[in-house]
């Protein structure tokens, strides 16, 4: 049609692509950046163009990859409830929400993927609140690699580190491990709680303090690790990366730095030394944590005794 909006256009052109296998199942589609420059349209349209995509099913963004071809899903025809286990049931709806995100994970999505009913998946797992918990458990399920640190400040740094490598695998995982006052009934997360007060004890520190100290790493690591779900939930939403997007709105950025009113903040970018990267920004903060726990360990005299 003439006044067939162009994001439109350019999403046939490239679903005709697809459904010719031009572009098989794994493929890279053209980025945001590729569809401007091929077909001279603004960021925002090639961001439709992607979306109009990802709506259709026809292709999904994949993390340090790109935006690629959606494998075709194919009808199983298992009969209900055959072949079913709670394992593979909550394996599978892992994978799901790894690659898709978190919004997906709905039960009729999950018995699709086996070509089963509703009902059938309810035989194995009473609902989704109770999938996600078994989601969590799975995924908390192995404790750090290789011999325990010697330090308490090692010790520390590398149970934050393994519960960041969780958060880094599986970014839906942060929201669900958002609450503090109402924590999941998860023995295999209590177990991560259980190393973490170990290291801290008989250092001199009090009760109170060694569960803050626990809960104060704990929202440090979530944090962080909520700002990397966020952008994993924007890179699905928008099929654009973090370096499309900050191109994309590079001309509205520098308006507002040519006002002058942020002349610190303008000086420490025109250095071009600094990118943000959230592994950077995670341990840089970790060591500044482990600072302040270090001074209160030194305060409450403990840290002669297990000084690292």
């Amino acid at each position: 049609m003439a006044d067939e909006p162009p994001y439109l256009r350019i999403a046939g052109r490239i679903r005709r692509r697809i459904e010719s296998g031009d572009l098989a199942p794994g493929d890279r589609v053209p980025s945001t950046r590729d569809i401007t420059a091929q077909w001279g349209v603004a960021m925002a349209t090639a961001t439709k163009v992607l979306t109009t995509l990802r709506q259709e099913g026809l292709v999904h963004a994949v993390r340090g990859v790109g935006t690629v071809v959606t494998e075709p899903r194919r009808e199983r025809h298992v009969p209900a409830g055959r072949g079913l286990t709670r394992e593979r049931i909550v394996r599978t709806s892992i994978a799901l929400a790894d690659t898709e995100g978190f919004a997906a994970l709905s039960m009729r999505r999950v018995a699709a993927e086996f070509g089963v009913s509703t009902m059938a998946l309810y035989r194995h797992v009473p609902n989704r609140g109770e999938l996600i918990r078994l989601m969590s458990e799975t995924v908390f399920s192995d404790g750090p690699p290789g011999p325990e640190p010697a330090g308490w400040r090692e010790r520390l740094a590398a149970e934050c580190r393994w519960l960041w490598t969780r958060y880094e695998r599986h970014p839906w995982l942060a929201g669900v491990m958002a609450t503090f006052t109402r924590p999941m009934a998860s023995p295999h997360a209590m177990r991560y709680t259980e190393r973490v007060l170990n290291a801290l004890s008989g250092l001199g520190l009090t009760a109170p303090q060694m569960l803050h100290v626990h809960l104060s790493l704990f929202g440090f690591v979530q944090g962080v690790a909520m700002a990397a779900e966020s952008e994993s939930r924007a890179w699905q939403d928008t099929g654009m990366t973090a370096d499309e997007w900050l191109a994309a709105n590079e001309a509205r950025a520098a308006a507002v730095q040519s006002t002058g009113d942020y002349p610190t903040l303008g000086a420490l970018f025109e250095l071009d030394e600094y990118t943000l990267d959230l592994t950077s920004l995670f341990e840089f903060g970790l060591d500044r944590m482990l600072d302040g726990v270090a001074a209160l360990v030194e305060r409450s005299g403990g840290g002669a005794s297990r000084r690292t």
